[in-house]
């Protein structure tokens, strides 16, 4: 019988990212964060190292589905309430500020001949990668009180307002159809979260917990069909997938007001176990390392960029909010960028308007963003400030 075709490349994926965790562990040193381990691995039995693993038809859906678990866990988390809050407008002040900025300086840069595609590009600058944030901040015991709250708020904004402005300004259609196609996958997607009450009576909250002790594990599933469901309605309507997965969990958390902590852990070990990893590691065996090491300049401009466009506002708003050093933390946390602006390159070099220089230099800058922000962010933290309680003996 012969090796299904892919199946070298995906155990070279799986193994890469069961050793990532083992390898973090024995690092001496502050503990780096797992995700960069995954990428580097990633570029190292990609096509430009090892090349023992390339990233095929199979491969590539593996990591897309990844790549929506990572935006539905997103979407999943977040508490609308804290959205309505001063932490919200505060974060989308902060957006908006780092946008006008992103703005001015790519089109000074476009101006030069530096850039070419000056939408995505400014787009990019201003992102934030709370999927990518996720794990570390549960690691360490950060997603709740004030700091917790900004940086929920910082992350979903700058995953969500970068991703209105990817399905309006970077699709296929014009901006006023995709708005118009925007606002009807809305009113899809709410209606979705209310048709639950009144469903025979019955709340899908109720539906959805059915046969979640079983092997049937409908719970799951259920959560499952709703993701690849608003998925598809997002391709078929010409907007950015990663719009449906964000939208996805939003809707669950909607349906689910109080939370689920069985169905959260369930999907943390289905998406985390394997898929999320996948993505990561598969987004590593992308970069385009020979256009990297011939303009590295390239890569840091855009570094600082993401660091200055997209931190610093976030620091000026929220500097009297947080105390000590927090606000600083903050704007490092929020100009960690990486998942967006994969997919915004991809967007850029497919119709031809992104140079393939810039877009391996994005994505090796918001590697970078990822390699450096938290791991400073974390040595700034004061001692003991959020450190987990201690269990109960």
């Amino acid at each position: 019988m012969e090796i299904p075709e892919g199946l070298d490349s995906l155990f070279a994926i799986v193994l890469v990212s069961a050793l990532a965790p083992l390898i973090v562990g024995l690092l001496p040193g502050p503990r780096i964060p797992e995700v960069v381990l995954l990428l580097v691995l990633g570029m190292v039995i990609g096509p430009h190292v090892l090349d023992v693993a390339e990233s095929g038809s199979a491969i590539a859906l593996i990591a897309n589905v990844g790549l929506g678990f990572l935006f539905f866990l997103a979407g999943f988390e977040l508490d609308l309430a804290v959205l309505r809050g001063p932490d919200g407008r505060g974060a989308v002040a902060a957006w908006t500020i780092a946008m006008v900025g992103a703005l001015a300086v790519v089109g000074a840069l476009a101006a030069a001949g530096f850039v070419r595609a000056f939408l995505p590009v400014a787009i990019a600058l201003t992102t934030t990668a709370l999927g990518t944030l996720l794990p570390m901040l549960r690691d360490s015991g950060e997603t709740t009180g004030p700091f917790g709250r900004a940086i929920l708020a910082n992350g979903a904004i700058g995953e969500f307002l970068p991703i209105i402005a990817i399905s309006l300004f970077l699709g296929a259609r014009g901006a006023w159809h995709s708005l118009a196609l925007l606002i009807g996958f809305g009113a899809v997607a709410f209606l979705v979260s209310r048709a639950s009450r009144h469903l025979k009576g019955r709340s899908i909250a109720a539906l959805v917990r059915m046969g979640s002790e079983t092997s049937s594990q409908t719970a799951v599933r259920v959560a499952v069909v709703l993701l690849v469901a608003l998925l598809l309605l997002a391709g078929e309507l010409g907007l950015d997938v990663v719009l449906g997965a964000f939208a996805a969990g939003i809707v669950l958390r909607m349906t689910l007001p109080e939370g689920d902590k069985p169905l959260e852990h369930k999907l943390e070990g289905l998406a985390f176990g394997f898929f999320v990893p996948a993505f990561f590691v598969v987004s590593g065996m992308r970069v385009d390392l020979p256009s990297i090491l011939d303009d590295p300049a390239r890569m840091f401009v855009f570094f600082v960029l993401m660091v200055a466009l997209r931190g610093l506002p976030v620091l000026l708003v929220f500097r009297s909010r947080l105390p000590g050093r927090d606000a600083l933390r903050l704007g490092l946390l929020s100009a960690t960028a990486l998942p967006l602006i994969v997919a915004i390159t991809e967007i850029g070099l497919a119709t031809g308007e992104m140079r393939d220089e810039n877009g391996a230099a994005l994505v090796g800058a918001g590697l970078l963003t990822v390699l450096v922000c938290p791991v400073v962010a974390k040595i700034l933290a004061r001692p003991g400030a959020h450190a987990l309680p201690a269990a109960p003996a």
